[in-house]
Formats: structure tokens, sequence, C-alpha cells
């Protein structure tokens, strides 16, 4: 198994949660209204008078074998619009109840 987790613009709207249902993943965990600066050239999201923009975040535990082409779409909504800013980033789970 394999935890995602997708720190995006919230204008990206329900197209993330779009590219799991695509690739058959019902399960995940959302959070709206985070704050936050891109590591490279990325804008701040601080919800404020000089930043208004907002990110939101989506955890996702998949199956080893969805975890590829979900990062691959992800990869190519990123590469379409730079500007609005996607992250996604993958480590093993060893177990869960």
């Amino acid at each position: 198994m394999k935890a995602i987790f997708i720190a995006y613009d919230q204008a990206y709207g329900e197209e993330i949660v779009g590219v799991l249902e695509e690739n058959g993943q019902r399960g995940y965990t959302r959070w709206e209204d985070i704050r936050g600066r891109g590591h490279v050239d990325g804008l701040p999201h601080m919800g404020n008078h000089a930043w208004p923009a907002m990110n939101a975040g989506l955890l996702a535990v998949v199956p080893d074998d969805k975890a590829a082409p979900i990062l691959e779409q992800l990869r190519a909504k990123d590469e379409a619009t730079p500007g609005l800013g996607l992250r996604a980033f993958t480590w093993n789970v060893e177990d869960m109840i």
C-alpha cells in the first residue's frame, strides 16, 4: 500500500477527487483552507488580503498498482496549469486496520 498526500490550490475544486475516482480509489481524507507556500517558486497561499488564495490537502492510502497512474494524472494537471500549484508525495504504508 502507498499513502499519497496531495497539496493543491483550491481552484482545482473537485478535479483532484476526480482523479482518484477515475482510478477506482474511493477512500480519502481531505482538508480545506490550508495555508502554505511552494518550496521552489510557488506563490504564498495565506488567505489574507496580500495573498488571498488558499490550498487544500488530501490523503489517500491506495494499493501499490494505483499509485503510479494517479501520480501521472496529477503530474499532467500540474504541467497544464503550473501557476496554480499542485504537489503530491508518496510513502509506503507498513500496516493498517
